[in-house]
Formats: C-alpha cells, sequence, structure tokens
C-alpha cells in the first residue's frame, strides 16, 4: 500500500466517524397524525396534540361581535381565499385563545369536503411566546405541506430588551419570503400594540427621534390586518355564559341558586369573565358530582 492510498484510507476513517458524531437530520413531520400540534424548535419538529383543549363554540357566550369576523376570516383561508393575520386583543379570561381553537374545530368541521377536495386539512400550530424567534424555521417546513395551517401564539408580548419581534415583523410582512400562502398567524395579546405602556413612553423619551423609535415597534401590531378587541363582560353577560355551561353539562340545579352561587363567586374572585364562569362550572360540577364530558 503506497502513501497516498493509505491517506485516502483514513480520510475514509475520519469521514465515516464524523457522519456517525454528527447528529441525524431531522424527520419530515408527519400532519397527518393529528390535527394540532406544538412547535419544537430545539428538535425542530411538531409535538401532535392528541385531544385538543377547547370547548365548542356554541358555548362561548358574549363574543357576538367578534366570532363572526374570525370565522369568517378562517373560512376564507381555508378556502385558499384572501385573509388577514388576526389580534385577538384585550381582557383576562375573555375567551380570547377559547375562540382560535373552537373556530378551527367549527371550520375544519364544517369544510371537511372541500378541504379533502383540495387533497389538504387545516391544522392548528401552537407556538409559545419564547420560540417566537424561531418562527422563522417553523414556517419553512409548513411552507412544503399540502396543508392550511393556523400557527397560533397564545399571550404574545414583548418587553424591553425584547428583539424578537423584528423576525415576526418580517415573516408576517415585509421579508423577502414573506408569510407562506398556506399559513395564517394568530395571537393573543392582553396589549393592544404588544408592547407595555412604560415601554412606548421610554423609547419616546430616550430616542433622538422619539416618534420613529416608537413606530418601529407598534408597527409590528400593523402587520395583523384584523383586530379584535375582548372586553371585561357584563354580569348578564357573566350569568349567560354559567348558564349557558350547566345547560350544555346537564348540572341539575334551580335557576334562581345557580345565579346566587354564580356571583358569590365572581365576587370572590373579584372579576367576571369567561375564565370565571367556566371555573366556577367546574367547581358546582364538582360538588354535584357530575363529569364535565368533551
Amino acid at each position: 500500500m503506497n502513501d497516498e492510498t493509505a491517506l485516502f484510507a483514513r480520510l475514509e476513517r475520519l469521514a465515516a466517524a464524523l457522519e456517525r458524531l454528527a447528529a441525524p437530520a431531522p424527520a419530515e413531520p408527519d400532519f397527518g397524525a393529528a390535527e394540532a400540534f406544538i412547535w419544537q424548535p430545539e428538535r425542530e419538529g411538531f409535538e401532535p396534540v392528541g385531544q385538543v383543549n377547547r370547548v365548542s363554540l356554541e358555548l362561548l357566550k358574549g363574543l357576538e361581535a367578534v366570532a363572526p369576523q374570525l370565522a369568517e376570516n378562517t373560512e376564507r383561508f381555508a378556502c385558499r381565499l384572501p385573509t388577514n393575520n388576526a389580534l385577538l386583543w384585550g381582557a383576562r379570561g375573555m375567551g380570547k385563545s377559547s375562540l382560535v381553537k373552537a373556530v378551527h374545530a367549527d371550520v375544519r368541521a364544517r369544510l371537511q369536503k372541500e378541504l379533502r377536495a383540495q387533497g389538504s386539512d387545516l391544522k392548528l400550530v401552537e407556538i409559545h411566546r419564547e420560540d417566537v424567534g424561531s418562527l422563522p424555521r417553523c414556517l419553512a417546513l409548513l411552507r412544503k405541506s399540502p396543508h392550511r395551517f393556523i400557527v397560533f401564539c397564545d399571550d404574545l408580548s414583548f418587553d424591553k430588551e425584547d428583539t424578537s419581534y423584528k423576525s415576526l415583523k418580517a415573516v408576517l410582512e415585509g421579508g423577502i419570503e414573506g408569510r407562506p400562502e398556506n399559513v395564517i398567524f394568530y395571537a393573543t395579546s392582553n396589549r393592544r400594540h404588544l408592547m407595555p405602556r412604560e415601554m412606548v413612553e421610554n423609547e419616546r423619551s430616550t430616542a433622538i427621534n422619539p416618534s420613529e423609535a416608537v413606530e418601529e415597534k407598534v408597527s409590528l401590531s400593523d402587520r395583523f390586518g384584523l383586530w379584535l378587541g375582548f372586553h371585561n363582560c357584563s354580569q348578564d353577560a357573566f350569568l349567560d355564559m354559567v348558564r349557558g355551561y350547566a345547560a350544555h353539562y346537564r348540572l341539575k340545579i334551580k335557576d334562581d341558586e345557580l345565579v346566587r352561587e354564580a356571583l358569590e363567586w365572581s365576587i370572590g374572585r373579584g372579576a367576571r369573565s369567561g375564565r370565571v364562569a367556566w371555573q366556577f362550572t367546574q367547581a358546582l360540577a364538582g360538588r354535584l358530582c357530575k363529569r364535565l364530558e368533551p
């Protein structure tokens, strides 16, 4: 064996060793495994969700002004028509994330035949707030799929030192590739402009050109063509929610008792909202030894 042959043999062994040390290529996502997934940026994969935690659309009371708008936007997206990214903002516990999940299920069920004819399905992909910086990698994988995807980020907001909003801005609109045609982005937030008031005031007070500094961050919310506001509910709306849950789950209790206990519960919590109504319903069902079946 001459020196050149020996050198080639060593190089081949070295290359084989490096291949064994290298991380395996990520597997192609199997979007047929479920209707909903959670984006896992560490392994660049999608974790299937066996059963989505949601309530049916008919149980979401007090959302008559916003639910039809989100449903219509989602239906157009499923039918491959032009649609807008949506920002659901406002009071805590008023059903923002519940509405996204309920609308996904409702539209997917109603348009099942049309979607099958297209050879696709309407999928829900949740991305956690702290993983927004990896959104471009997530969309690159979704772009290759024949399915339609609602990418959903719950409780989206940005703090003073956070710069990941710039990645989101480029993805939603303005980047070279932009948002894939088969993807729409829905986000919920307690803040209309996705950043706290003190952050706006600080940017305005310290910048050379205050309006430009604030505009860069506020312009993120402008990328959402559909804004849906959620506001604190009245006592009547709160009781409608409680009555709706009680009727749906067949909780055997007189209406006057239901009203009295629900109001006592809300006073104890210091709030009236859809979340408080659901928590009261769970407590009531437990006391009545009644299971809340999906």
